[in-house]
Parts: structure tokens; sequence; C-alpha cells
């Protein structure tokens, strides 16, 4: 009968020692013999008919060896669950798994795995975090109204450019600085407003038709973050010494201008459908509480960074190292250098300790996903692509449950949204809890907290 010894060897990580007897596994070795010689096509034989002999001759040793491995599989997984043993990943072999295996010499055989250890540890989830509530001033509102009447105005095909805001198609040409085209150079089309150039080139855009072309200097006729945009497009390196200092012919192929929508009962039914608005002044405050409602799911989302880094930064776990390490170099289907998994290693181990101190709290605060949640989940993300138009007629709602019922049959799609899902609620759930100072701040210096601190 098998026995499994274990003991400890380092840091939350155990040896065990699976001891199997002949009568683990001959058994079943002979059994196995038996079904294959009912199965199997073997010349000269008569399906069903052949000799266990000539089929342990054939292909008893491979057959032999799998039963000893089924065997040894059974005895560590019914040892880990009878045991409680919560490991990670799987148990590694020390280097013993080469046995010498002989079905005409069946004998007692011991193996050696290495098991790394789940760690108890304790999460201090009472959390200090701040609310803040983005003042949204007028210029705010305005810049979204300027927004709508764009998005919502009409296209036109003017004969000069115009405004600031005036789309034109051009089309990239490398020249050298002499204007001759490069031989082998870029070429590539583009579409940029006239405001992307840097104030002091303007002019040289202003006023000009289709056809028309204009020299440019890469460094001199862009600024910065627009200037980033232009190198990428083209395929240049904005690290790369000399790319911004390139030049191009700039042939204007096509001038569009929108003609901004004006502020009328037309422009409030084209932005809010689903809202009854009559008067600029209720268009405003729509306006208004559609920013406020904006600011207020991103106030939510940096408490929950709030508290995704209090967890990290305030809860100790000690992991066992050398055996994670291990684990990964030797279960990816390419093994991994140890260079390759010291470089690794950190990322894992930040990923690792978030994921063990997020089923603790999802266990200790009951978070449950059921699939509703999920069939949710699946309209909502429809709604947002369709930009939140849809309406709740009866032939929409049917629709949008034969589309939830489809996405439930995609198994990543279900796994995703449980993960999605689950990690929301318990957020949510942590946010309640939470000790909230409240704090009025601006949208710039609130932007700028979002960048600077987010997982």
């Amino acid at each position: 009968m098998a026995t499994i010894t274990r003991e400890n060897i380092g840091t939350l990580t155990d040896k065990l020692t699976v001891n199997l007897s002949k009568e683990d596994y001959y058994n079943n070795f002979e059994t196995s013999l038996k079904k294959y010689a009912k199965s199997a096509n073997i010349p000269g034989f008569r399906k069903g008919m052949t000799p266990t002999g000539v089929v342990k001759k054939m292909y008893g040793q491979p057959i032999f060896q799998e039963e000893v491995s089924n065997a040894l599989d059974k005895q560590l997984r019914d040892y880990l669950i009878n045991e409680k043993v919560e490991i990670f990943g799987q148990p590694l072999p020390l280097n013993n798994l080469n046995h010498h295996f002989d079905m005409n010499n069946p004998t007692d055989y011991s193996f050696d795995f290495e098991i790394g250890l789940q760690p108890s540890f304790s999460v201090n989830s009472n959390i200090n975090v701040t609310r803040y509530k983005i003042n949204v001033t007028d210029e705010m509102i305005n810049n979204e109204i300027d927004q709508l009447q764009n998005r919502h105005g009409k296209m036109t095909e003017p004969e000069t450019a115009t405004s600031e805001e005036t789309m034109l198609n051009v089309t990239f040409t490398e020249v050298d600085k002499e204007g001759n085209v490069v031989e082998n150079g870029i070429n590539k089309a583009n579409s940029l407003l006239i405001k992307y150039f840097a104030p002091a080139f303007r002019s040289n855009v202003l006023g000009k038709k289709k056809d028309d072309i204009i020299d440019v200097h890469l460094a001199t006729a862009f600024e910065d973050k627009e200037l980033d945009f232009i190198l990428e497009d083209l395929g240049l390196d904005k690290n790369e010494v000399g790319a911004a200092d390139k030049y191009f012919k700039l042939t204007i192929t096509k001038i569009g201008f929108v003609e901004k929508a004006p502020i009328n009962e037309d422009l409030f039914i084209a932005a809010y459908p689903n809202k009854e608005i009559k008067t600029e002044e209720e268009f405003r405050n729509t306006v208004k509480e559609a920013i406020v409602t904006y600011f207020d799911a991103q106030s939510n989302n940096q408490i929950h960074d709030q508290i995704y880094h209090h967890l990290l930064d305030h809860t100790t776990i000690d992991f066992p190292e050398d055996f994670l390490k291990r684990l990964i170099q030797v279960t990816n289907e390419k093994p991994k250098t140890t260079e390759e998994v010291e470089a690794e290693f950190p990322s894992f181990k930040s990923s690792l300790k978030w994921s063990l101190i997020t089923s603790k709290l999802a266990e200790e605060n009951k978070i449950e996903v059921l699939p509703d949640d999920i069939k949710n989940f699946a309209k909502q993300q429809l709604f947002q692509y369709m930009g939140n138009q849809l309406g709740i007629a009866d032939e929409q709602q049917q629709w949008l449950d034969d589309y939830a019922n489809k996405m439930m049959a995609d198994k990543k799609f279900v796994e995703e949204s449980y993960h999605r899902i689950s990690t929301e609620k318990l957020f949510n759930v942590l946010a309640e809890k939470a000790i909230v100072k409240e704090e009025g701040i601006s949208a710039e210096d609130f932007a700028s907290k979002v960048h600077h601190h987010h997982h």
C-alpha cells in the first residue's frame, strides 16, 4: 500500500516522498492490457481476439509506465485533498522520476516531489481614502458643448483653409534640406487639423487650397505632443537623434471643415435622444450632469486605486521564492533561463500577492458572481458600444437577451467577466467600509494625480 511522507526543506517548501508498492498499480496494468486486447487491431488476429500476452509483448511497457504514473498522480492528488494542503501550482519532481520501469520485474518505487505552500496572512481592510470632487467649470461645459456641436455638425469642403479647426488631408513626401525628393524616402498620407501645427507655423497653412504644397521642417512645424504623433505616424523613432530634423513637402489633397450644429432642439435630440430637452439652459444642465457623472465614476476608480495600493503596500506575505522561480522556469512551453526568471519574478510575485489578497477578501466578504451578473455585464458592454443609445422596446430587449445568452456560451468571455465583476464588487464593498475624506480638486490636478498614481 502506498505511503507518503512529508518534511520541510525550506521557507514554505516541503518535500513529499511517495512510496508505491506493486499492489498500487499492477492490477490496473493487467486490466488495461485486457481492455487494449479487446479493442486492438493487430495483423493476424481478429479484432478483440488478440491474446493478452501478444499485447503485453508489443505494447506492455508504455502501458506499464502509464499505470505507474496514474497511481502516482492519484496518490499525490488524494493526499493533498485529504490533508487540505494548499499549494502553488503543482508538485515538482526532485530529479528521481527516471526510474527503470520493467513490466517483467514489477517492484516498489519511490518518488520525491517539492511543493510550495500557500502562506497564511492577515489583511487590514480599515483603509483611509480621499474622494475627490472635481469642480465642473463653465469652461468645461462650454468645451463639451463645442465638441457636441462639432460631432453633430455638417462636414463641408471649402476651397480655402480659413480656420484652425479646418481638417487637411495631406501627403508627406520626404525631401532634403534643399527641397529635393529623397530617393526611397517616406511617402505617407495623413489627416490633421490646422491647430495641430505650431502657432508660429500656422500662417504658412492658413489660406492654402487643394493641391497646394507646403514646405515643412518637422521640428519647426510641430510642437511636443503633436510632433510625437506625427513622428510615430511616419514610422520614425522620436528618440532617434535627428528624427525630428527631417524635411517634407506637404501636398494638400482635400480640405474639410465641420460647420457646427446650432444650439437648438435638433442638437438636443441628437446629443441626448433619451431625454426631453427644450431650452438651452436645460441643455447646459444636462451637459453638466453628464460631466459630473463621468468624474464621479473616475473618482470612484481613483478610490479603488488607493485601496489597491493600500492593500499591496500594507499586507505582508511570505512566499516560497525558490520554489516559485523553479515553477516558472520548468512549467512554460519553452523553459526560461535563470536570468529571464529573475527579471520576471518581481512582477510575478506582485501579481500573485494581489491574487491571494483578493481571494481572501472575496471569501471573507462573501463576494458572489451570479449568471445574471454576467448577462447584465454583457448587455452593458453592448450599451456602451452603441453609445448608450438603445431604447427598451420589447424587440430591442429580446435582441439584448439573445446577445447576452450568446456571450454566456463563450467560455473565455465568462471567465474574464467573472474576474472583472468579482473584483468590482469587492472594491465596492471595501470602498463602503473605508474611512472617506472628501476633497475638492480641479480637473487638471485630478488628471495629474490619476496619471502618477495608477496600477
